[in-house]
């Protein structure tokens, strides 16, 4: 992981600079494309989010593991990635995708399922 911002391809020929924190992290919000219903929050490192534009599907860096993740690589619950966007920061990731099954390992829609 590279601390501080990173330059990262944007689909679309643009180009922009992500900032990432101190640990090489930004935030990625994972949003429906469809019905903008927002389903995941999760973190991207610069090959999270390499893996993410080249492959397709949303690729993160894991916390807790230590490690990348490909969402649906294990439940078959893919995100096919229609458009990456960034915030007026560069500090966070928008991520609108064709989700394939539940975004949650509750096996809820969403990981946004519980009113506070």
């Amino acid at each position: 992981m590279i601390p501080g911002g990173h330059s990262a391809a944007i689909p679309g020929g643009h180009s922009a600079t992500i900032a990432f924190d101190e640990r090489g992290l930004a935030p990625a919000i994972v949003q429906d494309a469809s019905t903008k219903e927002v389903l995941m929050l999760a973190y991207v490192d610069a090959e999270s989010l390499r893996r993410t534009q080249e492959d397709g599907t949303t690729w993160f860096w894991s916390r807790s593991r230590r490690g990348y993740w490909n969402k649906g690589a294990t439940s078959g619950n893919f995100q096919r990635v229609v458009e990456l966007r960034y915030d007026c920061d560069a500090d966070a990731v928008l991520m609108l995708v064709e989700p394939e099954g539940p975004a949650c390992h509750t096996g809820q829609r969403s990981c946004f399922h519980r009113i506070l």
